[in-house]
């Protein structure tokens, strides 16, 4: 391609394009498009093909059948206006909020049931509701301490909420480095241009796992709990112990004591009061879920039903991820907060109520069908790419366990111009924006991961389907404080560690069991506690 090529044969696009409205630059991206007009081709994708290149050196890499690959960024950014951000972030703010009250009230006194606002059977029978964790009051009532809103834009350019994270979600580490590495590849194109940091990730969610310590500690020590350097978000992991400057830890360096989580040192046992943990639930303590666990700590259940150390995020938070819960959240809003929604739900049909039931049935070649506990894209059918075979095995899975499914109208979502190999081309985007609460306040983070299907009509952005990221600028307003020069964390692999540098973008919320039974496996407790801790303080892993 030669400079003239650059964005020829980009348009017309069907639905939102967030770059081009009939082929008009939108006023947000005037500048953008001018500079890469001014770049030409050549320089272009001789500037993508360095960051790709960089991304490789750090080890910021994902597996794809066995080969590292340099994890896809994408050079142009996706730029999001200051009016839209407040929308986003107001929106967010009320979803972790309504979620945080769900939780409570679920595990607690259970008014949602009595009130009909969520039968009681559609909590009891997720497989992520524990009643193990029933009553287990949280020392300043924080559940979700993190939460990844996943969204996307309409064809009218309207942000729907597509599902909600407040397991342990993960991917913003690649928001952080995601910053770093563009602006480095195009500091003439980002010195142009006002954008709030995303920088101050750490210290946020530092501050929040503080002020959820238990009652009476006013200095709490705070640990990263690791299910090892095997799993796919083993590069988050050391990434945000390293920037909270907090110890990162597995399982095996932590023991119980008359009801207290101790931390095995060089100087004896010391106490650990908060646990950001990266281990699902059925990891987690072996006492109370899967005995075989080599991953978790036996008797953390308790020690935390005791008041003496804080699980974030909660245990038994998948039900509120459940995306048969997902189809209430609106009435929740409504519920708890007395609010209309500020974000919208995607359309969706329940196939455990009769009537919604005939009618996908009807139409299960015009639908999306999702699995309600899938992530990733994993089990995911859309109708009118499937075979007859397929759909009539749909179903059948349907009628068999109508439960366990939803449908929802296929969406186009918007498109952002994104360099392919024949050139700038529009791609279908999504957005994890990510929130943590503090008790008092939810910080939204301003930004979030864009994830970006590469191949040309896709519209799962996982990478198990070629995707790949984008950095996400949110433009600061001109009352908006000057930002003095955000600096993000650089890679620091450590030779001879076989390792997954990057969480997963098949799914961002690394709670999947099958990938910690992985780990499990992997897992070798003969390595010495001072390894462990040499590679701790060193980073490990550290391959942002």
């Amino acid at each position: 391609m030669d400079d003239s090529e650059l964005f020829d044969g980009y348009g017309p696009v069907a639905g939102f394009d967030e770059m081009f409205a009939r082929m008009d630059v939108r006023p947000s991206y005037d500048q953008v498009h001018t500079s890469f007009q001014k770049m030409g081709a050549a320089e272009v994708r001789l500037r993508a093909d360095s960051l790709a290149s960089s991304y490789l050196e750090q080890g910021v890499t994902f597996g794809v059948e066995g080969e590292e690959r340099p994890f896809p960024l994408d050079i142009v950014p996706r730029l999001i206006e200051a009016a839209d951000w407040d929308h986003v972030e107001m929106g967010v703010r009320q979803r972790v909020l309504a979620l945080e009250a769900f939780l409570a009230d679920a595990y607690g006194p259970g008014e949602l049931f009595a009130d009909g606002v969520v039968p009681r059977n559609t909590v009891v029978t997720s497989p992520h509701y524990h009643r193990v964790v029933a009553g287990l009051e949280p020392p300043n009532g924080v559940r979700v301490h993190v939460a990844g809103v996943d969204l996307i834009r309409d064809g009218n350019g309207d942000f729907r909420v597509l599902e909600d994270n407040v397991r342990v979600p993960s991917g913003v580490s690649y928001v952080m480095t995601n910053r770093r590495a563009l602006s480095a590849a195009l500091p003439e194109v980002f010195a142009d241009h006002r954008i709030r940091p995303v920088s101050q990730y750490s210290q946020a969610l530092l501050a929040a796992l503080r002020k959820s310590a238990p009652a009476g500690v006013s200095d709490p020590t705070v640990v990263v709990l690791t299910p090892g350097v095997y799993n796919s978000a083993y590069f988050e992991h050391t990434l945000l112990a390293r920037t909270m400057g907090v110890e990162l830890v597995e399982g095996r360096d932590l023991v119980c004591r008359s009801g207290r989580v101790m931390m095995r040192t060089t100087n004896g046992l010391e106490p650990v009061h908060v646990i950001y943990r990266r281990i699902d639930d059925e990891f987690l303590d072996p006492v109370q879920f899967r005995p075989d666990s080599a991953l978790g700590v036996p008797g953390i259940i308790n020690a935390a039903r005791a008041g003496h150390v804080t699980i974030a995020n909660a245990v038994g938070n998948g039900v509120a991820d459940d995306k048969l819960l997902y189809t209430y959240v609106p009435d929740l809003i409504r519920y708890y907060l007395s609010e209309e929604p500020i974000l919208r739900n995607v359309d969706t049909w329940r196939m455990g109520e009769a009537d919604q039931r005939e009618e996908v049935l009807d139409r299960l070649d015009e639908l999306v069908l999702k699995p309600v506990d899938g992530s990733g894209g994993k089990g995911i059918v859309i109708g009118p790419a499937a075979s007859r075979a397929e759909l009539d095995e749909l179903r059948a899975k349907i009628l068999v366990d109508p439960r366990s499914w939803i449908a929802q109208p296929v969406i186009s979502l918007s498109t952002v111009p994104t360099l392919v190999e024949d050139g700038i081309r529009p791609r279908h985007v999504d957005l994890r924006p990510f929130a943590v609460h503090d008790g008092d306040d939810v910080f939204v983070l301003p930004g979030g991961l864009t994830r970006v299907a590469l191949p040309e009509g896709e519209l799962i952005v996982n990478s198990s389907r070629g995707g790949g990221s984008k950095d996400t600028w949110v433009l600061a307003r001109p009352s908006d404080p000057d930002d003095e020069g955000e600096v993000a964390p650089t890679a620091s692999p450590v030779a001879g560690v076989a390792q997954s540098a990057g969480p997963s973008l098949d799914d961002t919320d690394d709670s999947e069991v099958h990938v910690q039974e992985q780990e499990q496996q992997q897992s070798s407790p003969g390595r010495s506690q001072t390894q462990k801790q040499k590679q701790t303080h060193d980073g490990g892993q550290d391959a942002c």
